[in-house]
């Protein structure tokens, strides 16, 4: 089957592999759509950072090269021995998490920390961007009939968003600020709203983006080129945002985000770093701000299609183009870093 595989930064090759087989407890998907996510664009710049190199993963036991794709959907087609809570011609979503589940973070419930963390499609396994994916059962959610399959690949990335919503100290009626308009950044605007925030200050630099965050709810989309961010969202709140997201990964925007929350205000940091970034700490001492991180989601799921059911996270406002498999690297990776007016690039699996 074909495969899109990961072998060093900038250079992602499509290739024919064997189509897995699955074992006891897995399934055997034939994918449908798998989304292009900011991590898949990190790990073609910059990688490895997810990647494998060297010593395989202890959980997937891959290392490079490895077949790339975590924000997938499909049709199972295939159970292994002892898997009873799914059948052959299910729609599925798949949860692409690696976790040890011994850890005292998975003990807690909390597999998305777990100390060997990784993912399908960055930290081996079969990934998405193939014709066909074996993962453990346990990774596949149903989709709902009143969704479509490729609205099943977007369940992942709008997971991050609500995840980092959910972990947030936002409240209904509080003001937020979201710092980067990509495809999470959108999805968090989407959350927020989802969420009850009354105010919703967006910045980004892309026109296309601002557009489109106003269109899925954003109170005011602020272009950081023409506007000092941070002045324009103190003067529309009066003293400051509640939480602000920062979802750039770009290093000046850091303190940017820390300083338009108020006094014991939140940033929430989602974006993944290639590097290091810097902030004056008094910023924070002297407000009694906090600072968190957060990484993926848990337990989050039927919950993120329960939205889709009522409308959030629509694949018709997100989705910006859908490209052939063969295609991934040209139409795929190199346009999103070329057009920043792109959202949400799907691929269609191979037969």
């Amino acid at each position: 089957m074909k495969a899109a595989r990961w072998h060093g930064a900038k250079d992602i090759r499509v290739e024919d592999i064997d189509a897995p087989t699955p074992g006891a407890g897995e399934i055997r998907i034939k994918v449908a759509w798998t989304g292009i996510c900011g991590s898949d664009l990190h790990e073609y710049l910059a990688g490895p950072i997810f990647v494998p190199v060297g010593d395989a993963h202890p959980l997937s036991h891959d290392k490079a090269p490895i077949t790339m794709g975590h924000e997938f959907s499909g049709v199972v087609t295939e159970l292994g021995e002892g898997v009873t809570d799914l059948a052959v011609g299910d729609r599925v979503a798949i949860e692409p998490i690696f976790s040890c589940d011994d850890c005292a973070a998975c003990r807690a419930g909390l597999y998305n920390l777990c100390d060997k963390l990784g993912f399908v499609g960055l930290s081996g396994g079969h990934g998405g961007f193939a014709a066909y994916s074996v993962v453990p059962a346990r990774m596949a959610h149903k989709i709902p009939d009143e969704l479509s399959i490729d609205q099943g690949a977007l369940v992942e990335p709008a997971a991050v968003a609500v995840h980092a919503v959910r972990i947030s100290q936002i409240n209904v009626g509080d003001k937020a600020a979201v710092f980067g308009a990509g495809p999470i950044g959108l999805l968090v605007v989407e959350a927020l709203r989802a969420a009850g925030a009354s105010e919703i200050h967006v910045v980004e630099p892309s026109e296309t983006r601002r557009a489109k965050a106003l269109d899925l709810g954003a109170t005011s989309a602020i272009d950081p080129g023409d506007t000092d961010p941070v002045q324009a969202i103190l003067a529309a709140t009066g003293i400051g945002v509640d939480v602000a997201f920062e979802v750039t990964g770009v290093a000046p925007v850091l303190p940017q985000a820390i300083d338009s929350t108020r006094y014991e205000g939140q940033t929430l940091v989602v974006s993944i770093w290639e590097g290091e970034a810097s902030f004056q700490p008094n910023t924070v001492v002297l407000r009694e701000r906090q600072i968190k991180g957060t990484i993926a989601y848990r337990h989050i799921y039927p919950a993120v299609m329960e939205l889709m059911r009522q409308g959030y996270f629509a694949a018709e406002k997100l989705v910006t183009k859908r490209i052939a498999l063969d295609d991934i690297v040209a139409e795929g990776f190199e346009t999103l870093v070329a057009e920043k007016s792109q959202i949400k690039i799907l691929v269609e699996a191979p037969d």
